[in-house]
This record gives C-alpha cells, structure tokens and sequence, in this order.
C-alpha cells in the first residue's frame, strides 16, 4: 500500500475535515500517513494569532482476513507560529522497525514558499507555495452529468455532530462522516460502509484527532498531542544559513524532494 507523507499531513484544516471520503489507499483518511497535519494542502498554515507546537502520531492498522494484523506508525512534530508559519518534521519507520528517516518540511505563508529540508545533506528546496482559487467559478464548466453524479454521492454520505469533548487536553467539535458505497458499485457483494470521525479545535482552527475505519484498508487513526501554546522559536521557520538552497519548479515541484536523511 502506497504511503505518502501527510502535512498533509497537514488545508485547509476545515476542509479535510468535513470534505469527501477517501477514495483509495493513500495517505491520510484513506490510509497510512499523516496527511491530517502534514504539509500537504499547507494544512493550518495562515491561521494567524494562534500559535502552537505539538506531536502528531498517525497509526494504520489493517487486519487481515486470518487474522493477522499489519501496523504502521509515523511521527511529526508540529509548530505554528503566530504569523501562520508551519515547520512538520516527520519521522518515519520501517516495516521492521528499523531504517528510520526524518523529512522536515515548512510552510511559510509570509514569504509564499514552501522549504524542504535535508539536515544530513544541509540542502533546502524551496517552492512557491500553491495559491487557493475560487472552486465555485468552476461550475459553470462541468461535465453534462457531474451533478447528478455530485447529488448521488451526496445521498450516501450521512454527517452527525457528535458534540463537544476535550480530546488530549484540548476543546474540540466532533462530527462524524459515514460514506456508503452501495452494493455492485465497484464489483462488491454487499454496501461497504467507510466512517470517518473528525474532533476539531475551535481554537487552534485544526483537527485534534481523526479517526478513519475503511473495511478496504483498515484503521488510521491520527492524533495530536502534548500541545503548547506558547511562540515557537522563530528560527525553526527558516531555512539554516549553512544550507545550501535550490530553487523548485512550480508550486508542488514532487521531483525536486531532498533524500530524507
């Protein structure tokens, strides 16, 4: 199962958390990987006035038809500055618990780019960090039958609020997702039931825990913990002056990653 790396993951934060159900196996709600507060998507990045830093822990667990249990773990520790600026350092592990590898990546709003970082080479790639359009202005050029096809999804999709808890120390919102994939859809016997469950802090404008159960690929379940909320130093927000910086292509610019060390 592909895994990719999740700040996301971490976009806007309300959208993760009340958009879409996965649709596949890859990072994030719809399998392995942090997607939930990892760079992809800038997630919480240009929240300003509310500073933080944490530890992010993803979990994926697949249990397999005789029982046998698959189980991956990843690790990012997060900080946001009052400015909007948001440093994730990820680490991760081997299958076998060994080989482990840490990418840290910053989103800084401030100056539109994004930094990767490689402290093993002391190289930053820097890209131009995506600007948000307007998804509404696209309607008027959509497919004949994307709004019948938009209005069928809608109807398997059943959304319940589930309140207020404090969740690892912090106040946050639930609410729970359930996507049906109706029987014959994409060749299965019977309706398939994906539930995703988003606890958000009002206050820090990000998830605290999200947990997703897909029968296709088991359980991710990503929580953030040990939260401060005092200033991070400023100086995790930059690029260090003995790096040497090489500039990205566009504003994703995949090929231009640094090894993680």
């Amino acid at each position: 199962m592909k895994k990719l790396l999740s700040i996301g993951i971490l976009a806007g934060a309300v959208l993760l958390a009340q958009g879409p159900p996965p649709r596949g196996p890859r990072g994030g709600f719809g399998g392995p990987g942090p997607e939930l507060f990892g760079m992809r998507g800038e997630m919480g990045a240009g929240v300003t006035g509310a500073p933080f830093s944490g530890t992010q822990t993803t979990v994926h667990t697949q249990v397999l038809a005789n029982g046998n249990t698959i189980q991956r773990q990843e690790q990012t520790t997060l900080s946001r500055d009052s400015q909007g600026r948001v440093r994730a350092e990820t680490t991760r592990t081997g299958p076998d618990g060994q080989g482990s590898r840490t990418m840290v990546e910053i989103a800084d709003p401030v100056a539109g780019v994004r930094r990767m970082l490689n402290a093993q080479n002391k190289t930053a790639v820097e890209t131009t960090l995506p600007v948000r359009q307007n998804r509404g202005n696209r309607s008027g050029t959509a497919r004949p039958n994307a709004a019948g096809q938009r209005s069928q999804d809608l109807a398997n999709i059943v959304r319940e609020d589930l309140g207020t808890q404090t969740i690892n120390g912090v106040a946050a919102t639930g609410t729970r997702v359930t996507h049906t994939i109706a029987a014959n859809t994409i060749g299965n016997a019977q309706a398939i039931q994906i539930v995703r469950e988003t606890w958000m802090s009002p206050d820090l404008k990000i998830p605290v825990m999200v947990k997703t159960t897909d029968p296709r690929f088991g359980t991710t379940v990503t929580q953030l913990t040990s939260v401060n909320r005092a200033e991070p130093d400023a100086s995790l927000f930059q690029t260090p002056a003995d790096y040497t910086v090489t500039k990205g292509h566009g504003p994703a610019a995949r090929g231009n990653r640094p090894p993680v060390q």
